[in-house]
């Protein structure tokens, strides 16, 4: 299929604009560290201490401040380019402990305390009922709920507790 000398210039048009858009969007969008800003993130990232997802945020900053586009700052750490955008957009509003304060995440609370898991760890290394040689899940999912540790509980919950725990139903020998 041959293309008319308008069809041509249109899609020749067309292309130019999408080379100039991406040139425009890997533009270098620096942010400039004061030298207490920099040594303050290169010690706090020295030191070791902080989650990884500042540890990021903070290396992002570093980078940006090194003259590096999103995309190197995105490929050198393995994150989208509108991450590091983002980052660079809440330092530059609300500044750099905005960066260091991981915010509350969403999703449901834990419904056992550490003590009422305690409990249920105690409550398998226990003797089981009568009748019984030993506790089943379900059976210390039952015994969890009529004891009021919780309102409800399911026996794959139970396991979880008590395999963070390195205690297993099935071995004679179990050490809480």
């Amino acid at each position: 299929m041959y293309l008319t000398s308008l069809q041509a210039r249109r899609k020749l048009y067309f292309h130019k604009l999408r080379i100039s858009n991406l040139k425009r969007k890997m533009k270098r969008d620096h942010i400039q560290l004061s030298e207490k800003e920099k040594n303050h993130i290169k010690e706090l990232l020295s030191n070791g201490d902080i989650k990884s997802r500042v540890n990021l945020r903070l290396t992002s900053l570093l980078l940006l401040n090194e003259q590096k586009t999103y995309k190197e700052v995105a490929a050198t750490l393995q994150v989208r380019i509108a991450t590091i955008s983002d980052w660079k957009k809440k330092y530059k509003t609300e500044g750099l402990n905005s960066l260091l304060e991981e915010k509350p995440r969403s999703g449901r609370p834990a419904s056992l305390t550490d003590e009422n898991k305690a409990k249920i760890i105690a409550l398998a290394c226990s003797t089981p009922p009568e009748g019984y040689s030993k506790w089943t899940l379900r059976m210390l999912a039952g015994k969890v709920v009529e004891l009021g540790y919780t309102d409800k509980i399911s026996h794959t919950h139970v396991q979880e507790i008590l395999t963070k725990a390195n205690l297993n139903l099935t071995s004679k020998n179990n050490s809480a």
